[in-house]
């Protein structure tokens, strides 16, 4: 079970449902006894968007706990933890989230990366470059396990989200990488930091591709930069309509910003018509 499908309760020592609130969640974060309330406590915090200091403080002691470890000898507390700061957070978690960057478990590394794209803080650019060291050339399967030596997905869109134009020579050449969903993360985030529509193009064309699961991940890609040229071929795609709602939620919210600066008793413009006729025949 995944973070995100974790349930509305926790569920006490005698086995009994027990609604949590700010104060209890944060008094389950800051005891040691119960890894799993801690580990309940830290998705609820983020889930709420419970935004006190203690619970931000809490959060970010719990980047270095040692107690709740899986069998692989991952640190499952940790990146809970990391992926509530990346909602709640603010400017105190960006260093701490950037140390996790150096965790030996992969997916706190991951849960740091997205959680600093969140954040949109400038500081986390340099050590997310780092991690791109070597090049395509280093971005190797790691032996015995399902994904490679970094997150590198997730470094890449982190940078993309960032603007991090500086970086452009070391996200560059992931465009090329083996795996389609690497190569589509440094599209996405080339298209970010150049705003050059071949990039977001190649993403276009991954939606005619023979794999559900790439289309998919292209269709968050397409939402994610908001590129307003894939609205019907992302109304098109063959797959579910929540997640092409999802993608042209996001081409809807660019085309606003792109139109932000015109006076509110102005008509909506033919770009935004057009992507909510899109929404609204999906729905």
């Amino acid at each position: 079970m995944s973070a995100s499908d974790l349930p509305e309760h926790s569920v006490d020592s005698a086995n009994q449902p027990r609604q949590l609130t700010p104060a209890i969640a944060i008094a389950d974060l800051q005891q040691t006894e119960d890894t799993s309330k801690r580990y309940y406590a830290a998705w609820w915090v983020g889930n709420q968007g419970v935004t006190d200091e203690a619970a931000r403080k809490a959060l970010i002691e719990a980047l270095a706990d040692e107690t709740d470890r899986s069998p692989d000898g991952g640190y499952p507390l940790r990146r809970n933890a990391a992926k509530a700061l990346g909602k709640v957070g603010g400017r105190a978690a960006v260093e701490p989230l950037i140390g996790c960057l150096a965790c030996e478990d992969y997916y706190v590394r991951e849960s740091a990366a997205q959680a600093l794209e969140a954040l949109g803080d400038q500081r986390a650019i340099a050590p997310l470059v780092a991690l791109l060291d070597g090049g395509v050339a280093a971005a190797i399967a790691v032996p015995g396990k399902p994904h490679l030596v970094q997150p590198y997905d997730a470094i890449l869109e982190a940078l993309g989200a960032l603007g991090a134009t500086t970086a452009i020579a070391d996200v560059e050449p992931f465009c090329h990488h083996e795996t389609a969903r690497i190569s589509y993360s440094a599209h996405r985030a080339m298209y970010q930091l150049t705003g050059d529509d071949r990039y977001a193009e190649v993403l276009v064309q991954a939606l005619q591709g023979r794999d559900l699961q790439l289309r998919r991940s292209a269709l968050m890609d397409i939402g994610a930069i908001g590129y307003y040229p894939a609205a019907h071929p992302v109304a098109e795609t063959l797959a579910e309509n929540s997640l092409k709602l999802i993608s042209l939620k996001g081409i809807l919210e660019q085309t606003l910003r792109d139109h932000s600066d015109q006076r509110t008793d102005q008509p909506l413009t033919p770009e935004t018509i057009a992507t909510l006729q899109l929404m609204d025949d999906l729905l």
